[in-house]
């Protein structure tokens, strides 16, 4: 697991207990495990709907909000845009943890650090 600089990269850790680093490494300096991106602020869960940018993804996150009036609540979503490292390999439809982190671009201000499950293909016919 030696680099091209014959320097061992081991991952750091980014305070949060339960999550485990991944056994890939990368070079990305916005890595929360390899990089000097410090997190945050909350942890998010998702799943993930598009991979299409690089590095990037467009995450769904779903919650309740209760609405008073009703004594009730009420489920609402929202599209959230986050930087995946390198060395975190994703797929749509895979649930994956986020952490907040300072802004890296325009409207991407979370992180991926962890996947909690893949995707299940469905195999066979109908």
């Amino acid at each position: 697991m030696s680099q091209a600089g014959g320097a061992f990269k081991t991952p750091r850790n980014i305070g949060i207990p339960g999550v485990k680093p991944p056994e890939k490494t990368c070079n990305d300096p916005k890595c929360p495990w390899h990089g000097h991106l410090k997190v945050r602020g909350v942890l998010i869960e998702g799943m993930v709907v598009k991979t299409r940018g690089r590095k990037t993804a467009i995450i769904l996150h779903e919650y309740l909000h209760y609405v008073s009036k009703y004594m009730r609540y009420e489920r609402r979503r929202r599209k959230i845009h986050v930087h995946v490292p390198p060395c975190i390999d994703i797929r749509e439809g895979d649930r994956v943890l986020l952490a907040e982190t300072r802004p890296l671009a325009k409207t991407i201000a979370f992180v991926v650090i962890s996947v909690l499950g893949k995707k299940e293909s469905s195999q066979g016919g109908a």
